[in-house]
């Protein structure tokens, strides 16, 4: 196994436990309200703003299918492996641990509401590592684009 495949495994597993962990804490009842963010549950049966809903017990489905897709891609295309491990290490845990929710709870676990000046979507620990891994490697393809 490569210093790079050990790096991706280790952080997709990180951010697995550390999302089930948190997720876990708002299903046995956490619960806090702020001034700018409240912890509440909700179970997202859809995506992104509760977009796709509708598609309601396929959802899960067609995202291990997409999964599925993008995983033999990256296993074709090494390169993607050896530049960007970490971000996509973040980027598997957190999917895999919003798919989890979907056949685990029926939907995705997300708790955190921010409500001040506008009113935000409810999303979770996951939703913002998935974030982070995107804006990651596509501010470190354009950084190595510009070098070449």
């Amino acid at each position: 196994m490569t210093k790079n495949f050990s790096v991706f495994l280790l952080i997709a597993i990180g951010i697995f436990l550390i999302d089930q962990n948190l997720k876990s804490l708002f299903l046995n009842g956490l619960r806090w309200n702020g001034e700018f963010i409240s912890l509440v549950l909700v179970l997202n049966k859809g995506v992104a703003f509760s977009m796709f809903a509708f598609l309601q017990e396929y959802l899960k489905y067609i995202q291990i299918a997409i999964f599925v897709a993008i995983s033999i891609y990256l296993i074709y295309e090494k390169t993607f492996f050896m530049r960007y491990p970490l971000p996509l290490g973040i980027l598997y845990g957190a999917g895999i641990g919003n798919i989890h929710d979907r056949f685990a709870y029926g939907g995705v676990v997300d708790y955190i509401y921010w409500h001040k000046w506008f009113d935000f979507a409810v999303f979770n620990f996951a939703d913002v590592m998935i974030d982070l891994g995107v804006a990651w490697i596509i501010i470190a393809s354009y950084i190595r684009k510009k070098d070449v």
